[in-house]
């Protein structure tokens, strides 16, 4: 482990037996910690015994985990466009994207204004492409990385961000507490990361996916997407080991930021009493079911990690069914703020002070025209209306949604339970998209070389780089 980031773990583990409990009669900070792309499983203190965070690991170790958080879907391959206007507006992104808005609303109830409403001084930085763009306006403060991209190659990702949100926390007034929302741009693509911070990483160390596959094994609607393109058909298990070691490489960069700014809440007094939210806008295959974005329904592209941590969160964890967009209502109860009327996000204090066991039954998942999907406790259903094709996982017993049971007869109450289930959510939020289609697409996926050709010049993207060697 290099010197940078045992340094940081020796700061958390001193700190790691402080009591979460908010100084008499002084209202609490509130610090979200937004990253971008960011698997459910890679964090070291959920179970990936690899990866090193000794920062986001300091958060769960005195924190409360939800472990099935999910990024409702995305009518756009961008999917963190939606995801991130979801969070900050608690609607579903078929409420502007029906009107034909790309953007949610500043202008109706949002995250910033209603913390400003109790009295907090509200503070975002950011990444500048698909994003918020007209909430972020609502802040106090509000300001972009100079340059998303540049910020990713440039070895110290979340750099720029934490410069900036240490520097403001030094220059302003205590005369209010802050909500800070930092939406890092990172371990997006291209992921860059300084030697420093792959001393415990090699590419033939890299443990694959369980679900890795070469190639997917049916056409999705979205094998040709830019994301998609970042890797050769099929991918090999090398080629996606060697996507997993830049990946590791740039959360453990971005982790220890992240630790640089706990560390100087911790010496400012002001740790104690800072509500710390952390997620992320989805998640990412890097290899699971032969795919390399987040332009499916798996599980693995929809959950992000989630993890609140500070004044009177207990020390807990549960598999309660959440969306992304539950957070603003949730941080609303949790400092006194009043919860809007309208949302379709829901307040998850009740789960985290131990009052119930969830706040719904089902999670409904949309990806463009191309996917729907339901999960109840136990089992999901994926349906594919281009190609008239379901898929059906039994979540307790096959987590890695690897055996699919929809063809099997003694399922098929199941699936026609849960495509009625389907219907039902998409009347709720108001989702015309037909469930099946008169001329379905050959569900066939066995990509050539001029497919490929002509997906990288349809995204202007240049050729792909040599394959890696093995």
């Amino acid at each position: 482990m290099s010197q940078k980031i045992l340094s940081w773990a020796v700061s958390a583990l001193l700190f790691s037996s402080v009591t979460l409990s908010a100084r008499a009669a002084e209202p609490v900070n509130v610090l979200f910690l937004f990253t971008d792309d960011q698997r459910a499983d890679t964090i070291h203190a959920l179970g990936n015994e690899l990866i090193q965070t000794p920062a986001m690991d300091s958060l769960v170790e005195n924190g409360f985990v939800f472990h099935n958080a999910y990024c409702m879907g995305s009518n756009a391959g961008a999917v963190c466009l939606p995801s991130r206007n979801m969070l900050m507006s608690g609607r579903a992104y078929f409420r502007w994207a029906n009107q034909g808005e790309r953007y949610a609303s500043g202008e109706k109830p949002n995250f910033p204004d209603s913390l400003k409403a109790v009295g907090y001084e509200t503070y975002h930085h950011g990444k500048q492409g698909n994003t918020a763009q007209k909430i972020h306006q609502r802040f106090d403060h509000t300001r972009y990385l100079k340059n998303d991209q540049a910020a990713r190659r440039s070895g110290q990702p979340g750099k720029e961000i934490v410069d900036a949100a240490l520097e403001f926390l030094e220059q302003r007034k205590a005369e209010k507490p802050f909500f800070m929302y930092l939406a890092f741009e990172a371990p997006h693509d291209p992921r860059v990361s300084d030697p420093e911070y792959r001393l415990d990483y090699s590419v033939e160390g890299m443990n694959l996916p369980a679900n890795y596959l070469p190639l997917h094994p049916f056409n999705n609607g979205e094998q040709f997407v830019r994301d998609e393109l970042l890797a050769h058909f099929p991918r090999t298990e090398h080629e996606v080991r060697t996507h997993l070691y830049d990946y590791y490489g740039a959360v453990t960069a971005l982790d220890y930021q992240i630790g640089r700014l706990l560390a100087r809440l911790k010496e400012s007094g002001q740790y104690e009493n800072t509500l710390i939210l952390f997620s992320s806008d989805h998640g990412l295959a890097v290899g699971s079911h032969g795919l390399m974005g987040k332009q499916s329904l798996y599980e693995h592209a929809m959950k992000p990690p989630l993890i609140f941590s500070g004044p009177g969160i207990p020390k807990g964890e549960s598999d309660a069914l959440v969306y992304l967009l539950d957070l603003y209502p949730t941080v609303c109860e949790l400092v006194g703020a009043d919860i809007p009327e309208g949302l379709d996000g829901k307040s998850l204090a009740p789960v985290i002070k131990g009052e119930q066991a969830g706040v719904r039954d089902s999670l409904f998942l949309a990806y463009k025209e191309f996917m729907r999907a339901v999960r109840d406790e136990r089992w999901k259903l994926i349906r594919y209306p281009h190609i008239n094709k379901n898929q059906l996982f039994d979540l307790e017993n096959d987590p890695d949604e690897m055996t699919n049971l929809a063809d099997d007869p003694m399922h098929a109450p199941q699936v026609e339970r849960l495509m009625g289930l389907m219907k039902e959510w998409q009347e709720t939020l108001e989702d015309g998209q037909p469930l099946s289609s008169d001329a379905p697409l050959d569900p066939a996926f066995q990509p050539t070389q001029a497919d490929v050709e002509a997906a990288l010049k349809q995204w202007k993207q240049p050729a792909m780089r040599p394959a890696p060697e093995q």
